[in-house]
């Protein structure tokens, strides 16, 4: 069929297409796979290059007080709990998805977009919980770092000051993209659970079986509770949202930038819960029913089994409180400098932005100082954490949702109705729970 017949027959274009495509020679099909290739290949590009906040927010959210919730969970409840694992995929995405589109449209960094739209009362008070949490957090990574030196016979006073001179060599390049790549580096070193799991041969029909499933082993015990407190709040913590919006505004991110920048959250969301789950398989299948107080313990149990299996699992315990700690130390940098009026960029040399440089390395060395403490509570710290920041979250998020409802600042960009009523039942779910928590911590027989 000619074009002009084509153009002619009442034929859909569909069917049109069709029949001209079954005429084209080899060397017509090869140019119409060449250049449906290139602008695959366009697209990757694209998203390698916006790539970045999402996946770095994500997996740095498996942290080192992550990683011992994990590892707890596992060892407690072997696969039970994977199903509800699973569920925190679409809640982190929906959650931090919404940081993207503030920040591109915006151009303002989280703290300073609760200031100018709520007023100076709230904002301190974001602000401040922001900082209690953030530092509780990142004395919760030092925990985790000097822990997982240790088995290698590392002093704990000498990883501290190492973290903390890499940290400072890192954040003082002066280019955020630097910074990015290296950030983007400590994540692949993130997935050493992938092989881990796999190592243990696991029982994919007990997976399945009992992890996919939902169920509540043991009933709604207090400890249940607590572990799901723990695993929410490692999944979503309210540091993750200034974080991503600084990263947004500081990498320059613009509005046609969003669709990629959603992307790039949504695949963080499933990498980040995929680890969760594989390092729950290594604690299920090898260490389940035994006393897992941090995953630097349950590094030393696995040692026992498989010397390779703990390396890794001790590897990755520092890996992630590295990474964990470079992003919360920084989200509260960020945060100072834009309420003081500080400059707040990795892109601004040491003499520009000497504040945001010092409130980094001060929040790093007081947050280091403390697991150098002799008795001090670190276990208690690390879980307790998890929990406190998922008790706070409820707060940040409703700021969230508000700044997102804006149509006036926010556009066609502004929360769907979908979208609203998403968000809003992750914030009732979390506050039932929370409240569902307190209630059990009091009356610990009141849901048998």
């Amino acid at each position: 069929m000619t074009l002009n017949e084509c153009n002619a027959s009442p034929f859909s274009q569909s069917q049109c297409r069709v029949s001209s495509t079954s005429n084209l020679t080899d060397m017509d099909f090869f140019s119409v796979l060449y250049y449906r290739f290139k602008k695959v290949w366009k697209a990757v590009r694209l998203y390698l290059v916006i790539a970045g906040p999402g996946l770095v927010v994500m997996i740095a959210d498996n942290d080192a007080g992550g990683i011992t919730t994990y590892a707890a969970t596992g060892a407690k409840y072997g696969y039970h709990l994977i199903w509800f694992l699973l569920l925190l995929i679409p809640v982190a995405y929906y959650v931090q998805e919404m940081t993207v589109r503030l920040g591109a449209v915006t151009k303002r960094g989280h703290a300073e977009a609760i200031f100018e739209s709520f007023g100076a009362f709230w904002g301190w008070f974001s602000l401040l919980d922001l900082m209690i949490v953030d530092w509780l957090t990142l004395v919760t990574e030092f925990v985790g770092m000097t822990a997982a030196l240790s088995i290698f016979g590392v002093p704990a006073w000498l990883t501290v000051i190492l973290v903390i001179l890499l940290m400072s060599i890192i954040v003082l390049n002066g280019r955020y993209w630097t910074w990015e790549k290296i950030a983007l580096g400590f994540c692949l070193l993130n997935l050493i659970y992938i092989p881990a799991a796999f190592m243990v041969n696991p029982s994919i029909s007990d997976i399945v079986g009992q992890g996919l499933i939902p169920n509540l082993p043991g009933g709604l015990t207090n400890e249940l509770f607590f572990l799901l407190m723990a695993n929410i709040g490692t999944t979503i913590a309210p540091w993750m949202l200034f974080f991503q919006q600084s990263s947004v505004v500081d990498k320059g991110l613009q509005e046609k930038d969003i669709k990629m920048g959603k992307i790039d959250t949504f695949i963080g969301s499933i990498i980040t819960v995929a680890i969760a789950i594989f390092i729950v398989i290594v604690t299920g299948t090898l260490l389940n029913g035994a006393p897992i107080d941090d995953a630097a313990t349950a590094a030393r149990l696995l040692m026992e089994t498989n010397h390779y299996i703990g390396a890794f699992m001790a590897i990755g315990l520092f890996d992630a409180g590295l990474l964990g700690a470079i992003c919360i130390s920084l989200a509260s940098s960020w945060a100072f400098g834009e309420i003081f009026g500080w400059a707040h960029s990795l892109n601004t040399k040491v003499k520009e932005a000497p504040w945001f440089y010092i409130s980094f390395i001060f929040t790093l060395a007081t947050a280091g100082v403390v697991p150098l403490i002799p008795g001090a509570p670190l276990v208690l710290i690390t879980l307790f954490v998890q929990v406190v920041a998922v008790t706070l979250l409820p707060a940040a998020l409703v700021f969230l949702i508000l700044l997102l409802n804006d149509k006036k600042t926010m556009g066609e960009y502004a929360n769907t109705r979908l979208q609203n009523i998403v968000s809003s039942f992750i914030v009732g779910s979390i506050i039932i729970l929370s409240t569902m928590y307190g209630v059990s911590a009091l009356f610990p027989n009141i849901f048998q």
